[in-house]
């Protein structure tokens, strides 16, 4: 696959492996990503990985400009022996299906002509994968949701969404690290908190995370969400 260089204004460089969204390029952005933090964290601001590219932010000075940092990043990555060397991590998110944790559950089983057991079933079981974190802090688009439970966005937004809910918007699902307003349907909570401005990686998921949901039940919910805000 080939890799591409495009300076973005006079501070980052934006790192290009292809125009479509695909396994072989989610893999290549995460080993590129890792390889950057790795080896050049000394050298530069930030690097924020997306779906088919890794943007690299760097202080310009008149001895370091774009040439000299696209220079760095070629001879880095073509040191890299493997391109796909990560060890991937899985985790378990528990979920609250339904009730006041998820309001659209309901109209998710009934948009794809399901029963709501039916739609937790298959979202529960489903194998998938973060592919980049944004929109908001800690955020992660996930793929690998069965077309069986996909749904539209709201045609209109909430304007307040509770952290840490989980939604579904066409093909994809993904949680709410942080309250903000959002168009998603809502079928589920999880104690667990995403967005952690205090540690050095305020993320709990990272690109290229494997991600297993598992319903739990309201009291389970609650006894795990007094427990977690107990320990911080």
């Amino acid at each position: 696959m080939e890799i591409t260089y495009t300076p973005l204004g006079d501070e980052a460089i934006v790192i290009e492996v292809g125009n479509e969204i695909s396994k072989e390029a989610t893999n290549l952005v995460r080993s590129i990503t890792k390889r950057i933090e790795d080896t050049l964290m000394d050298t530069i601001i930030e690097v924020i990985p997306a779906f088919t590219t890794v943007t690299v932010f760097y202080v310009v000075t008149e001895e370091f400009q774009y040439k000299d940092i696209k220079n760095i990043i070629e001879k880095t990555l073509v040191e890299m022996k493997d391109f796909n060397s990560n060890k991937q991590r899985t985790i378990e998110i528990p979920v609250c299906y339904g009730g006041e944790h998820g309001p659209d559950l309901e109209f998710v089983a009934k948009h794809n002509e399901l029963s709501v057991e039916e739609v937790i079933a298959i979202h529960s079981s489903g194998t998938y994968e973060v592919n980049m974190i944004g929109f908001a802090p800690g955020f992660p688009f996930i793929d690998g949701m069965s077309e069986k439970i996909a749904a539209p966005r709201r045609t209109t937004p909430r304007l307040r969404i509770p952290e840490r809910s989980v939604g579904i918007a066409g093909m994809q699902t993904g949680v709410y690290p942080i309250e903000t307003p959002g168009g998603w349907q809502l079928i589920g909570r999880t104690p667990l908190n995403l967005f952690l401005p205090d540690e050095d990686i305020p993320s709990l998921l990272q690109a290229g995370d494997r991600i297993i949901f598992k319903p739990i039940s309201e009291e389970e919910y609650a006894e795990m969400e007094e427990a977690i805000h107990a320990a911080n």
